[in-house]
């Protein structure tokens, strides 16, 4: 399949429409987001005030938009993985690791969408509208699991998915509060308790690494 290149207009209308983005996410990191003004993030993206409604209707949509940005990872994740024999256990595991690449950790960027979502009705909406597609896309993956016997099949697939988003945010939460550099290690563990929730009832949980490294000696 071919792409028609973008043109030079294209190219720079997409630019600022990122420059923009990064600059709102960054602003919203160190300021808040209430706190946060679109002259704040104009300034730090270095273009005019009026250029920034050209691309956004409001700043609460910069936070929709990163929403949209992570969905499109997941979607695209599920796409790479389908018709794979990986494991489940290791296809959850790099979908977490996936989702909570950069810019997911700055806790900066983790407390200013609990705020978002907390004080802005626009931003709950549409992220109301992201959230049910990102269960949908991690139910599949449950289903699959089940299906190939990987996954306890005793419990809706969607229930399971939403246990562990739930998890996924609350260890988010909790983390940016602290803001420092245990996120991977708080993720792994919280990825190998909820294995051990979701794994078939005939199936022994893995070992952790510290017990593994234990036994090893």
């Amino acid at each position: 399949m071919t792409t028609t290149p973008l043109s030079r207009r294209e190219r720079r209308s997409a630019e600022n429409r990122e420059r923009l983005f990064r600059a709102a996410l960054q602003k919203f990191a160190e300021k808040g987001f209430a706190e946060t003004t679109v002259e704040d993030i104009t300034e730090a993206a270095d273009l005019g005030k009026g250029t920034f409604f050209n691309y956004y209707p409001s700043k609460e949509h910069i936070l929709i938009a990163f929403g949209e940005m992570q969905i499109g990872k997941l979607e695209e994740f599920v796409r790479g993985i389908r018709g794979t024999e990986r494991p489940m256990q290791e296809i959850l595991h790099d979908m977490i690791g996936r989702l909570t690449e950069e810019p997911i950790r700055n806790p900066g960027i983790v407390r200013a969408l609990i705020q978002a979502n907390l004080s802005s009705g626009p931003v709950r909406e549409g992220m109301a509208r992201l959230h049910v597609r990102n269960r949908e896309l991690l139910a599949e993956l449950i289903r699959r699991g089940q299906q190939r016997g990987e996954v306890r099949g005793d419990l809706p697939a969607e229930e399971i998915a939403q246990a562990w988003r739930q998890t996924i945010f609350g260890t988010l939460l909790f983390w940016s509060l602290i803001g420092d550099q245990s996120l991977r290690e708080r993720i792994e563990f919280a990825v190998r308790v909820l294995w051990t929730g979701i794994a078939p009832r005939n199936q022994s949980p893995e070992p952790s690494a510290e017990k593994q490294d234990a036994n090893a000696r």
